[in-house]
This record gives structure tokens, C-alpha cells and sequence, in this order.
């Protein structure tokens, strides 16, 4: 991948009312795209207002139907969208919903991998065995998606290096990267330091080596003047 990205642009924009499980609700508006490389449908939710002084807050989640809808504790996917619609409404900025379920290898594969992972093999082994990257997620559409949005300059949400990387070598400015919150569940916490020996994710100066039981970041997430993490 290299700088230049071809130029997808704004197909719609549609507001919608979000209401969460706990009771959270904030409006967002759902933006769809034409162009974009893979042609999936990727939508992005604009949410908030940022200030002139202030650059957008970028959220880049993959799909996760078992964890953003249907609750599993196997992953952390569905506490990260409701921290990251919070947080970016309070901010301003975008959510973009990539469908890019299991770490890009398909719903049906994902659940291949979990069978997998029950006999002892960790996420990202498990993608191995069934003949996948450890993960195929390319971002190529997330960044055609932000320079149609005019969203060239970010602070980015995210545990995931790999993110930011790829999103500055499709010509998006990573301004700075903060963490998401730590999730951790007693059913995912194996899982969860998996991603931080192996993906390289900020987690294990959290201390998510030492989550031996169902322990879960119980403070309140960072707030909009939280934001000057220094990048890392």
C-alpha cells in the first residue's frame, strides 16, 4: 500500500437516533460510500462536533456480530463500540463499522476459529490452521472513507498499531494515538493478552497478563480533555 488511495465519496447521509443496552443514547448520523476499493459496505457515524481547535477522534471497528450484538464475552468488540460512541460524541468525530468480521476472514470462518481456539489454539493460530493470515484486515476503504470526509488529520481510538500504520501509508495524519479503555472479562482475558504478545496492541502495561479472573475497567472513560495522550 502506498500514499495514494483512489477517491471514494459521500453516497448518503442519514440521521438516526442510537440507543444502547444500558440506556445510552446519543443522535448519529450514518454516512455511506461510493468507490471504495473492496466494495463492501462500510458506513461511518458522525458523531459529536469537534471544535475548529480540535481534530476529529477516529474509531476503526471491525464488525463483530457475536460481540457488538449478540453480547459475547469471548472478545471485547462490544464494550470498545459503546466506549467509542461516547467518547467520539463527547469529542466529535467518526466511528467507522468496517465489515471486516474476524479480523477479515468471514463470520462463518470466525466461528471455525473459535472450534479451534476451544481445542487450544490461540485467535491468532487458529486463523493460521484454516489456511488465513493472522489477520487480513486492510484499511484501504477506512482511509478513502476519511478523505471523503475531509478527515485527512485524526486522533486516532485505538490499541491496534498496526491502524495507525496503515492509515498513514494511505496519507492519513495520525495525529496522535490514545487507548481505548480495558475490558476484561474472565472470558476473555487469555484472548485479550493473545492480542498483546502477538498483535502488539497496548494492552499488557494495563496489566491484562495479570486478569485471572472477571475483572473490568470499572472508571469512567476518558473524556474529551483526555486527548493528549502522546502518540505511542
Amino acid at each position: 500500500m502506498t500514499g495514494a488511495v483512489q477517491a471514494a465519496a459521500i453516497r448518503r447521509r442519514i440521521r438516526i437516533p442510537l440507543r444502547f443496552a444500558d440506556g445510552y443514547s446519543t443522535p448519529a448520523t450514518v454516512v455511506s460510500f461510493a468507490g471504495l476499493t473492496d466494495a463492501q459496505q462500510h458506513v461511518a457515524l458522525e458523531l459529536g462536533q469537534p471544535t475548529a481547535a480540535e481534530l476529529p477522534l477516529v474509531r476503526l471497528h471491525s464488525e463483530c456480530l457475536t460481540g457488538d450484538v449478540f453480547g459475547s464475552q469471548r472478545c471485547d468488540c462490544g464494550p470498545q463500540l459503546r466506549e467509542a460512541v461516547e467518547r467520539i460524541t463527547r469529542h466529535g468525530g467518526y466511528v467507522l463499522y468496517l465489515r471486516q468480521e474476524g479480523r477479515g476472514i468471514g463470520l462463518y470462518e470466525k466461528l471455525d476459529a473459535y472450534a479451534l481456539q476451544d481445542r487450544g489454539l490461540d485467535t491468532y493460530d487458529a486463523n493460521l490452521a484454516l489456511g488465513h493470515q493472522a489477520d487480513e484486515r486492510d484499511y484501504t476503504s477506512a482511509a478513502q472513507m476519511l478523505h471523503a470526509l475531509g478527515a485527512d488529520r485524526i486522533v486516532l481510538l485505538s490499541n491496534n498499531p498496526d491502524k495507525g500504520a496503515q492509515l498513514a501509508r494511505l496519507g492519513i495524519t495520525i495525529a496522535s494515538r490514545v487507548p481505548t479503555a480495558l475490558h476484561v472479562t474472565a472470558a476473555n482475558a487469555a484472548y485479550l493478552a493473545t492480542k498483546a504478545r502477538r498483535g502488539g496492541h497496548d494492552l499488557l502495561s494495563r496489566g491484562v497478563e495479570y486478569a485471572a479472573g472477571p475483572r473490568r475497567h470499572a472508571g469512567p472513560v476518558a473524556g474529551p480533555t483526555d486527548l493528549g495522550f502522546e502518540a505511542r
